[in-house]
């Protein structure tokens, strides 16, 4: 799975995250200013989205260090405890928020990609979700216009890597979220749809 063993890849819960808060804010700014996200962060925002997994012990973070250096990290958490807009579709359709385990962000430096971290992030946070009794998993992942003006021309989406994760699109589980792109200031509301799994 894991090709680089120079590498660390270490799980983590609740209060353990306290130290690499600062660490995981700034690969989020860093990696999500590229395409599809486009988004432009502060430190503000970085501080009180990242404080809600302090007070979870249910709350996951995946962390990859080369030596003492963080390169990579994913989050994962109850669905029943994230943004009330990611749990919005599933209420409308019925299912039951607090039977669903939600993996946020997947963050990782360019020189570290295609090396089976990916996958290691998957497989650490499904561990965790199926540890703690739940029996689904899911995330979301934006939809951007396929004409959108900053696309870049060799884009390759994820699709398929998710498929062979065993995650299956569910375009109609759908939230809005808001977040201000690259050189704006206003936050723009942005569709994302929803991935599920049976653990």
């Amino acid at each position: 799975m894991l090709e680089d063993m120079a590498l660390r890849v270490e799980v983590l819960t609740g209060q353990e995250i306290a130290p690499f808060i600062p660490e995981l804010a700034r690969l989020r700014m860093e990696v999500f200013r590229e395409w599809p996200y486009l988004y432009q962060g502060s430190a503000e925002y970085e501080a009180q989205y990242l404080a809600k997994f302090l007070a979870l012990p249910e709350s996951t973070l995946v962390l990859v260090r080369d030596g003492e250096r963080v390169v990579g990290a994913s989050t994962a958490l109850p669905l029943a405890q994230a943004e009330a807009e990611f749990q919005a579709p599933f209420v409308q359709a019925g299912l039951n928020p607090a039977e669903w385990y939600y993996f946020g962000e997947s963050v990782l430096e360019p020189a570290y990609r295609g090396r089976g971290l990916g996958v290691a992030f998957f497989h650490h946070r499904e561990a965790r979700a199926r540890l703690l009794g739940y029996r689904w998993a899911t995330f979301c992942a934006v939809e951007r216009p396929p004409q959108h003006p900053l696309k870049p021309a060799h884009y390759v989406p994820l699709d398929t890597f998710w498929q062979r994760r065993g995650f299956s699109k569910r375009p109609d589980l759908v939230c809005q979220f808001s977040w201000p792109d690259l050189g704006e200031a206003a936050s723009t509301s942005k569709p994302m749809v929803f991935w599920v799994k049976a653990l």
